[in-house]
């Protein structure tokens, strides 16, 4: 019995080395080399090198300044990303949207979009569809006295169209939209 167990520990180093080391220090150091900004988180930095936040991660804006990212079911908490497991006839969950649509100043002429009343799986998307964009830009408009069609075509100049090959809608990623209302100019990292 003790015979094989120096091997045995042996190969369990061995695995463990190659699985828990050598392989991840790989597909980082290759994920860094091919795709930096990627690699790094897609953070946004400022000009004096500060972080903004991520690319991938929505952030919370509660200002009629800002447009808002889709609900998040955990706060927009990154070390709590999750859904609300609510289904569509859950009276929490009716309730919820009903809620968020009367706080959008949503109408039966004017409904508001899905992404706009609904929470997202991961409770973190950091992206929004065209129409959940379009139906915000007045009121982001007149809450910093610009007109409508100049935020407009901000949205426009900002929206994503990369999945459309695959049949992905446009979308809008929200963090970088509020910067660029802010005249901010950011460089990935």
């Amino acid at each position: 019995m003790f015979r094989e167990l120096i091997p045995s520990l042996r190969a369990c180093a061995v695995t463990f080395l190659a699985c828990a080391g050598i392989y991840p220090a790989a597909v980082w150091g290759l994920a860094a080399l091919f795709f930096p900004v990627e690699a790094s988180g897609s953070l946004l930095i400022r000009k004096d090198r500060s972080v903004v936040g991520s690319a991938l991660v929505a952030q919370k804006f509660e200002s009629d300044r800002y447009f808002c990212p889709r609900p998040s079911a955990c706060d927009y908490k990154a070390d709590a990303a999750s859904g609300s497991n609510l289904g569509p006839h859950n009276p929490d969950l009716r309730k919820a949207v009903a809620e968020r649509a009367e706080k959008l100043k949503a109408t039966p002429e004017r409904p508001a979009p899905v992404d706009l009343v609904t929470a997202s799986g991961s409770g973190l998307d950091p992206e929004i569809t065209v129409e959940a964009a379009e139906f915000q830009a007045f009121r982001v408009a007149s809450a910093r006295g610009i007109v409508v069609e100049r935020v407009r075509e901000l949205i426009r100049k900002m929206t994503d169209h990369s999945g459309a090959v695959l049949g992905a809608p446009a979308r809008v990623n929200v963090l970088q939209l509020n910067l660029a209302l802010d005249g901010e100019v950011l460089s990935p990292r």
